[in-house]
């Protein structure tokens, strides 16, 4: 990241088969309905602005942080989950990242519902074939325990297979369906589902 650039941190949460496609944090809403902007932080000279939009820094004991109302969870996809209220008089004078912290669990509970939901809506995997790949997985992990460095030679044969298998899948895929059809099939964006295909193609992602 470049001299200068802000950078703001903030919680999220993402699954193995979407990755940044289905991305959830918490969003902070205020007592306006509005959602809260990210707080920066004077650190004195210099180009670098840090930021924050973590839910825990929302407590309105400062003149540069506002208190938050509720959270909701939100996804990269659009998504996004039912508000939670948050109870002042439970919070008290209790550090707000304490006494906040369910709330915020709700709101991953609600985007795991969301991740379910798009695991229902894209194309299904075979049981035989889900069956079989659970029960490579688990003998590649007891492998593990006996001979660690057989197991990556076996982690090795599967990546092989995989660039090979998904070659001639991401070709046809290419020829039968848009970007936008694979994607929803997948679970991903656009742009991701693109990127996936023709990193399996081997074709350049900008042709």
């Amino acid at each position: 990241m470049d001299e200068g650039e802000e950078r703001a941190v903030e919680e999220s949460w993402t699954a193995d088969e979407y990755g940044a496609s289905h991305e959830g944090t918490v969003k902070v809403l205020l007592d306006d309905g509005s959602t809260a902007e990210p707080v920066y932080f004077d650190v004195g000279s210099g180009g670098y602005v840090p930021s924050s939009s973590h839910w825990s820094i929302y407590d309105g004991r400062s003149a540069r942080t506002p208190r938050a109302s509720a959270f909701r969870a939100a996804c990269a996809c659009g998504w996004v989950g039912a508000s939670h209220v948050l109870d002042w008089g439970k919070v008290g004078d209790q550090p707000f990242h304490t006494a906040a912290a369910a709330d915020a669990d709700r709101c991953m509970t609600d985007w795991d519902r969301h991740i379910m939901e798009v695991g229902e809506s894209t194309v299904p995997v075979p049981e035989r074939i889900a069956e079989l790949l659970e029960t490579l997985e688990a003998e590649v992990e007891r492998y593990t325990e006996e001979s660690p460095v057989g197991a990556v030679k076996i982690a090795r044969r599967m990546e092989i297979s995989a660039a090979n298998l998904g070659y001639w899948a991401a070709r046809k895929a290419r020829g039968a369906m848009s970007p936008e059809e694979v994607g929803t099939a997948l679970g991903l964006s656009t742009r991701q589902a693109a990127s996936l295909l023709a990193r399996f193609g081997r074709w350049s992602p900008y042709v």
